[in-house]
């Protein structure tokens, strides 16, 4: 069923790339409307299935379907092929557990949104614009559904490449010269990131490249020293640099805010969270004696990254730019919970992961709504939008809310699970990190009254008497996928903190502090053994 995810949306953009001209605009459309719903749906039945695997599985196995839905004690929906490279001990193998199942679904969702929203975009070429945008979406796919190292990174660089030619393309002014930042920062910490992983896998002495055998051999890896020092530090730096760690940070604000709207949304939303979750599901449960050596130091970058980048995007007067400056923040966050090394902070990492994705996603969109509406994203020269366009100021409020991390979204849980593990890691680092959702609140609220509320700026008041649209379909329905799903996880957290629960005893159980015993129950989770709270202590 994996395969469906990535195969069919590839495919779709192979044709529209190569055919796109000759087909008719109709079936053009149909086309691209196959790649881009077929991950979605993929995504949201793995999730069901995954769910309630209980009650499930004696169906499937009834019905014949076992090897669609093969359950390992490590991975659900597991499937294998030999792509050509099997005599180098390369195979795609593809899979699922409590941890990469919230990124699949992420991957899903936000491709769906960005999908439709692109689909009715007016832009020169749109069949080779649909088609970049799905070989995105398939390669975002596959880095989450991959359990082969090689496939992992493979499909990572493989989703990068479209998204440079998108904004260099299709971008706006100064698109070509955030291009070639993006691919110049983003290059240095792919190659990084791969000499870690080789690192990894030539010190594990594991005779293959998936996490399966690599965790069954990381007890050499993990037992600290000069290689596992290196090898952390390259994995860090180099999936620090994918994810906008600080200082490593000036690509993304100006990459953001020249790339077309589809692909900011998949690459702040999605395509973003590549090192998080390499450092998660991979750095740190194969490498812990390098994360103990360099824990202190991530979270000393990731409070540079809320305090100090926090205090940048409040001075920002550019719609765009403010939230480039919001997503890099908001990372910061989420190594804090990484650098914790405790289940608890891991699991707050990952739904906050989730939820970023699909709030920061959702105020790309309707970002662009507004310019569309006010040619400007200069929210000081806008005003009383609201008067104009009631529904999309309050898909926005919901939005800004969400990133702040109001309870009753996804976000709140987050940061909450994330706050509570730092806290027991270094209050005084808790207190620091704090204010960045004071910070939250000052740059998002502040946006909402000058774009929607008060009165019309004189610079906009010649289009503000002019007839003006509330939001359209092609705006009102990729929001409501956005945040119904914020809303849907915001009200009920166990649809993935219990999969996350499950996942992270045995993807840790190698980690020397506190190995599966420190499981921390995340929000609507329950565990089979009692919750503890062991955590790294800080230097």
């Amino acid at each position: 069923m994996l395969p469906l995810a990535i195969a069919v949306p590839f495919a779709a953009g192979l044709v529209l790339l190569a055919y796109g001209r000759s087909l008719s605009p109709w079936l053009a459309r149909a086309v691209a409307v196959t790649g881009f719903v077929t991950p979605a749906l993929t995504a949201l039945l793995c999730w069901a299935v995954f769910a309630m695997r209980p009650e499930v599985m004696p169906l499937i196995a009834h019905a014949g379907l076992h090897d669609a839905f093969r359950q390992t004690p490590d991975y659900l929906f597991q499937s294998e092929y030999d792509a050509g490279l099997g005599f180098l001990g390369i195979t795609l193998q593809l899979g699922l557990n409590g941890l990469s199942l919230p990124m699949f679904v992420l991957a899903g969702l936000v491709g769906l949104a960005a999908g439709i929203y692109a689909l009715f975009t007016p832009v020169e070429r749109p069949t080779a614009y649909w088609g970049l945008l799905l070989f995105i979406i398939s390669g975002a796919m596959g880095v989450f559904a991959s359990v082969n190292l090689f496939y992992f990174y493979f499909f990572h660089e493989f989703a990068l490449i479209p998204t440079f030619i998108l904004i260099g393309w299709w971008g706006g002014p100064g698109g070509r010269t955030a291009a070639i930042e993006m691919t110049i920062y983003l290059t240095l910490g792919a190659m990084l990131s791969l000499l870690g992983l080789l690192g990894l896998y030539f010190h594990s002495g594991a005779h293959g490249f998936d996490l399966i055998t690599l965790r069954a051999w990381s007890a050499p890896v993990g037992a600290g020293g000069d290689a596992t020092h290196k090898i952390f530090a390259l994995l860090l730096f180099g999936f620090g640099i994918l994810v906008s760690l600080w200082p490593f940070h000036s690509w993304a604000p100006s990459g953001y805010a020249a790339a077309p709207t589809p692909a900011a949304m998949l690459h702040a939303g999605v395509l973003k969270k590549f090192g998080l979750y390499g450092l998660l599901q991979i750095a740190v449960p194969l490498v812990p004696g390098g994360m103990a050596d360099w824990g202190h130091t991530m979270a000393w970058l990731a409070l540079g990254n809320v305090v100090l980048i926090g205090a940048t995007t409040m001075a920002q007067r550019d719609l765009k730019m403010m939230l480039g400056y919001s997503s890099v923040m908001h990372m910061g966050y989420i190594f804090l919970g990484i650098a914790c090394v405790s289940a608890l902070g891991a699991g707050g990492a990952m739904i906050l992961m989730f939820a970023h994705g699909l709030s920061i996603a959702a105020l790309f969109l309707l970002s662009d709504a507004v310019y569309q509406r006010t040619k400007t994203y200069d929210f000081g020269a806008m005003g009383g939008l609201c008067q104009k366009t009631p529904v999309l100021a309050g898909f926005f409020v919901a939005a800004t809310l969400a990133g702040i991390g109001l309870p009753g979204f996804a976000n709140f849980w987050g940061e909450f699970s994330i706050f509570v593990a730092l806290w027991k890691y270094s209050p005084w680092m808790t207190g620091l990190a704090a204010t960045g959702v004071v910070i939250s609140a000052v740059y998002g609220l502040r946006a909402v009254s000058r774009i929607f509320f008060g009165e019309p700026s004189p610079a906009f008041q010649s289009l503000f008497d002019a007839p003006m649209a509330d939001i359209r379909p092609r705006e009102r329905w990729p929001a409501i996928i956005l945040l119904g799903g914020l809303m849907l996880v915001g009200f009920c957290p166990s649809l993935i903190s219990k999969g996350i629960n499950e996942a992270l005893p045995m993807v840790y159980k190698n980690n020397a502090p506190g190995g599966a015993s420190a499981v921390a129950a995340l929000p609507g989770a329950t565990l089979n053994e009692p919750p503890s709270t062991t955590v790294a202590a800080p230097r």
